[in-house]
């Protein structure tokens, strides 16, 4: 039942993709191209991060994660000639949430549908949308429960680098958040 559900969606973000202009040919370069980048993306992120707890623990790579994530984002963003960030309703860093009914309306259904990605337009642009999980037991170390997974000394510099953190209390493989990738008009 739920995989029919989520081929649905997925038909409808299709058909109102082709509605706005989108030409199929079109849907599915940018779906692949789009996936190609997050999945870069999501390596580059991740093997700094590992990088970072190997040198100092979690506490060290949140502080890593405050002062560098959006550098990399930012450079990966120029290589690719595209905008890369990532979204959250729980998010860590402020510039990560959810600023658009867009993006407020594809965190629901990607939330209740379970999706994997979509390709959306925005005006001129095209945005591609793919889920970012709790993928590996890693990641509990810094977005897991509070002294449970996450230690003290990494709860101390979360509650000074993030006061308004919401990105805890997450067990593996939950959906945390989404990569968002603008692409301009061709």
């Amino acid at each position: 039942m739920k995989s029919k559900v989520i081929q649905v969606v997925t038909v409808v973000f299709l058909l109102l993709s082709c509605q706005k202009g989108i030409k199929p040919e079109v849907y599915v370069k940018y779906i692949d191209t789009g996936n190609q980048i997050a999945t870069n993306a999501q390596a580059v992120l991740l093997s700094n991060v590992a990088a970072a707890i190997q040198q100092g623990g979690p506490s060290y790579a949140i502080e890593f994660c405050n002062l560098k994530a959006s550098g990399i984002t930012d450079s990966l963003s120029k290589v690719h000639q595209s905008t890369i960030s990532r979204i959250s309703a729980k998010n860590r860093n402020p510039e990560n949430g959810l600023k658009t009914e867009t993006d407020i309306l594809v965190w629901k259904i990607f939330e209740t549908y379970n999706l994997t990605d979509t390709l959306l337009q925005a005006g001129n642009n095209l945005v591609y949308y793919k889920t970012i999980k709790t993928a590996m037991p890693a990641c509990l170390k810094c977005h897991g429960s509070p002294g449970t997974d996450i230690d003290s000394l990494t709860i101390a510099r979360l509650n000074n680098l993030y006061p308004s953190d919401k990105a805890t209390g997450y067990l593996l493989n939950d959906f945390r958040g989404l990569w968002k990738i603008e692409f301009p008009a061709e």
